[in-house]
């Protein structure tokens, strides 16, 4: 086999493995509750390569910003998903680290080619009480008089 199409088929078996799928032949290991994370993660990276795929417009910077706002935002997507549905404190924080700097990042690219920024919105995961609650779901510390 070429070693074109070995790297392209380990690419394509890490990647479908990442996606929640197997590879033919090989057992299916994900527990029934990764589902919901595996193909919301799925859902994100199947946007994200299709809101990539655009008809290049003669402006490399705009292009360049066109491809990169979709791959951020996957970033974000499955990003989020790991909030929702993981349990490692550490790439939990990760994750919100992501949140935050993919989203300054689109903002900056966007902003350098003159395009507007999306309205803001609070954060999906941020559950209805922490939102009305204005600690945001911290404990206050009250100092004492």
């Amino acid at each position: 086999m070429p070693k074109f199409h070995r790297v392209r088929f380990i690419l394509v078996g890490v990647v479908g493995v990442g996606l929640g799928t197997t590879l033919p032949g090989a057992p299916d290991t994900a527990a029934a509750d990764e589902k919901p994370f595996l193909d919301e993660n799925a859902a994100a990276m199947g946007k994200m390569m299709a809101d990539m795929d655009l008809k290049p417009t003669g402006d490399v910077d705009h292009d360049f910003v066109g491809m990169m706002v979709p791959h951020h935002q996957g970033a974000i997507d499955m990003a989020r998903a790991v909030l929702r549905y993981g349990r490692n404190e550490q790439l939990r924080r990760l994750a919100q680290e992501i949140i935050v700097t993919q989203q300054q990042e689109i903002a900056a690219m966007r902003l350098a080619v003159g395009q507007p920024l999306p309205p803001s919105k609070p954060s999906p995961t941020t559950t209805p009480a922490a939102a009305a609650d204005p600690t945001g779901g911290m404990p206050m510390h009250r100092h004492a008089r």
